[in-house]
């Protein structure tokens, strides 16, 4: 009978996280466990940071991913001994978050409140591709374009921005565009 999949808190050195996940699907890989060890997330955001030249003059924005939860990554498994010893032993790794380092499963609430697991509700846009488009949020506010692509399930966009003279791609959230 098959067990039902809960996701845990993993502690890791701090800037490890990525180390971490890589290391844990490379051997769900490579064990073929991907029944019991299903998901392994660092979840993260986008930020726009202002940049600065040598003189603390503005020169621009950049787009830069920062972690939600920085020394922490976050796993879906089936919790038996041998995923605990997978997981435990994967070098990075400090122990699973919980009392006495018993590792306590997260409750749905708090999967959801964390922004862990997108659950998708029905989820429909205005705009189709081939579409004219607006950005409406970003670095690239205000700016107009022809929608390639859209991802319902990671909630994106594919727009194609003409600037400079040249198309670009540009791959944007679902609220951050409106039809024009």
């Amino acid at each position: 009978m098959a067990e039902q999949a809960n996701w845990y808190v993993v502690h890791t050195y701090s800037g490890y996280e990525n180390k971490v996940a890589q290391d844990l699907m490379t051997m769900v890989e490579n064990r073929r466990i991907q029944d019991l060890i299903c998901d392994v997330k660092v979840p993260t955001e986008t930020v726009v940071e202002e940049v600065f030249d040598k003189r603390g003059n503005k020169t621009g924005e950049k787009e830069v991913q920062h972690k939600l939860y920085p020394g922490y990554v976050f796993v879906k498994m089936v919790m038996n001994d041998n995923t605990w010893y997978i997981v435990r032993n994967t070098r990075g790794c400090t122990g699973f978050v919980g009392p006495a380092s018993k590792p306590e499963p997260l409750t749905e609430a708090e999967v959801a409140k964390m922004g862990v697991e997108n659950v998708v509700t029905d989820l429909s846009v205005e705009y189709k591709v081939g579409d004219t488009v607006e950005i409406t949020a970003g670095p690239m506010e205000g700016s107009v374009g022809t929608v390639e692509e859209i991802d319902i399930p990671a909630r994106k966009v594919r727009v194609k921005i003409t600037m400079f003279g040249r198309e670009l791609p540009a791959e944007l959230e679902l609220h951050q565009v409106k039809l024009f």
